[in-house]
């Protein structure tokens, strides 16, 4: 089969790879028919991701059709159509019985990591992958749901929701900031109205994802390249403060504007993948009683968020803005990478 393959730091390559096989008996192999590339990605792609070793195949998001299955596996059969959860969970460890199995135990030996594919197994932007812990990390997909609304399930709606909006304890009346207004940052935003926010700003250098926030679910927009963005920020709280500030970039300098909008006793966010420290200025933060949080996704809101989605609930629909074939996957990657002039969300690779 072909498969996007890393080769370390700035080098990946669309080659030809040993089709999997099934491993474990809860194992399935499924048919890729369409996936994308996440921020993630490029970050192992700038040697962000120090687990990601010398031919791995990467992505972690994915739709397609099961090939296969293993003899214990009881809910999925030859022809099914599914989502690829990016976190792979046995469902029986500690963790996964209690509600975190983003760090999954029985995950191929990696002591508490529930994301493995296109990280520590093989993963999704090929045509074929082996789905680890296939009854409880993959699900159905309904009939009339799209592949396009279906991959963004795979990882950035339930991101945004758990990490952005629950983690942030998101309330009815908050107004919300999102620092970041890329794809996981607008999923922040599409979802932060499910828990009453009243206001959700999106703060941003592009005034073209500006203007998409707009679409997707954000009631306020500041250009984060003018030299009042904060004191526009802070007019819309009456001076106080934002309650909730989410970080969806994953740099130090987003980071900080998070914690100078929140208000006294409010929440900052973190979702963005960090790939460097960041300075926590707890001399100033102490006395201010906010609580700050962060967190890879658990992906158990994926099932809840997939029936909003299959009821025209949430607006997904205006997340994709380039499709491409699976050969073209470098074509798609140089367009995600370059996001600023391509004006890219969501790509779309499809076979």
């Amino acid at each position: 089969m072909k498969a996007l393959v890393y080769h370390g730091p700035g080098s990946k390559a669309w080659e030809d790879v040993p089709d999997p096989t099934i491993l474990q008996p809860t194992d399935a192999i499924v048919r890729v028919d369409t996936t994308t590339i996440c921020g993630t990605d490029l970050h192992i792609l700038k040697g962000d991701v120090a687990a990601v070793t010398d031919g791995r195949i990467l992505g972690h998001e994915g739709v397609g059709t099961v090939t296969e299955v293993g003899d214990a596996v009881r809910n999925f059969k030859v022809g099914d159509r599914v989502i690829i959860s990016c976190i792979s969970s046995c469902g029986v460890c500690t963790y996964c019985r209690s509600g975190n199995p983003s760090h999954c135990l029985a995950d191929e030996g990696t002591s508490g990591i529930g994301w493995i594919l296109g990280h520590l197994i093989d993963g999704t932007q090929a045509e074929l992958v082996r789905t680890p812990f296939a009854d409880s990390s993959l699900y159905a997909l309904p009939a009339g749901v799209p592949d396009d609304a279906a991959v963004l399930l795979s990882d950035i709606l339930p991101t945004g929701f758990e990490i952005g909006v629950q983690y942030g304890h998101v309330k009815p009346g908050d107004t919300v900031a999102v620092v970041g207004a890329g794809p996981v940052g607008l999923s922040v935003m599409a979802t932060a109205s499910l828990y009453g926010a009243a206001q959700i700003i999106a703060v941003d250098l592009d005034t073209n994802r500006i203007e998409k926030a707009k679409t997707l679910g954000a009631t306020h927009g500041v250009c984060s390249k003018d030299a009042d963005w904060k004191e526009q920020v802070l007019a819309l709280t009456d001076g106080y403060g934002v309650d909730v500030a989410v970080e969806a970039v994953g740099i130090p300098a987003t980071f900080r504007m998070c914690t100078d909008l929140v208000r006294p006793g409010g929440h900052v966010a973190n979702v963005g993948v960090h790939g460097g420290p960041v300075e926590l200025p707890l001399q100033d933060l102490w006395i201010a009683n906010i609580t700050i949080s962060m967190g890879l996704v658990n992906t158990n809101t994926l099932g809840m968020l997939l029936k909003l989605v299959a009821q025209n609930k949430l607006p997904v629909g205006a997340f994709v803005t380039h499709r491409f074939g699976m050969d073209d996957v470098l074509g798609a990657y140089d367009t995600f990478g370059d996001a600023a002039n391509s004006k890219a969300l969501k790509v779309l690779i499809s076979r």
